[in-house]
């Protein structure tokens, strides 16, 4: 049961697939403060994913949904949407939820769902990601938070982190610096959307305090 003091604090519900890594950075800077919201529920499509026992570790409750046992993706998003609407999110954030999203689902949650993807959007939408930057003899690269929309991988991005391509890097090893990244960005972008700074106004643009962010959102460099 929520008290009054739940009711208030804005409410986060993640939605992973695999280890849930930014999915436990976000819980502990929520639970210290740093984020002034709750992680009110984590859910994963995937019964054998490690997340889940991490979410647990952390008395976050949990929803498993095997996307296996339905027949069609529009099925599935649609029985994830009262799983994730019983706890009242103000915010649903994909990390590392492998999921191509039907277009309901995403406008259900549009204006509130955030999403990680590592590249520098629009570049690199889709898998793959480090390999093929490598693959195009790209001097960086990097991850970015958007907004969600019908567009795979196409909201308007919030922020970005730009990481060098090291001459010696092969996928595993820039996909590692990228993921530092990700534990810094991504719980940033929550904490702005929670304290009202941050939204996607009507025109399909990211805001932030009112001011209309840039294409490539705010960009830190490594």
């Amino acid at each position: 049961m929520m008290t009054d003091q739940t009711m208030d604090t804005p409410r986060i519900v993640i939605l992973i697939s695999g280890t849930g890594s930014n999915m436990i950075t976000l819980a502990e800077k929520a639970r210290s403060g740093e984020i002034p919201g709750m992680v009110a529920a984590v859910l994963c499509n995937r019964p054998e994913a490690v997340g889940i026992q991490h979410a647990k570790d952390r008395d976050i409750p949990v929803e498993v949904l095997d996307h296996k046992d339905f027949d069609s993706r529009e099925a599935f998003d649609a029985a994830m949407i009262p799983l994730i609407d019983q706890y009242q999110p103000d915010l649903v954030v994909l990390a590392g939820f492998m999921r191509i999203l039907s277009e309901d689902f995403v406008r259900r949650y549009q204006g509130r769902m955030l999403n990680i993807h590592p590249s520098l959007l629009p570049k690199y939408q889709g898998l793959n990601t480090h390999q093929r930057a490598i693959d195009a003899g790209d001097s960086v690269h990097g991850v970015s938070v958007h907004f969600v929309t019908e567009e795979l991988d196409g909201g308007p991005v919030v922020i970005q982190a730009v990481v060098p391509v090291l001459n010696d890097d092969d996928a595993p090893t820039l996909q590692k610096r990228v993921q530092q990244q990700e534990h810094i960005i991504y719980p940033i972008a929550v904490k702005w959307f929670v304290e009202g700074r941050l939204k996607m106004s009507q025109a399909g643009e990211a805001t932030l305090d009112g001011q209309a962010l840039s294409a490539s959102g705010i960009q830190l460099t490594d």
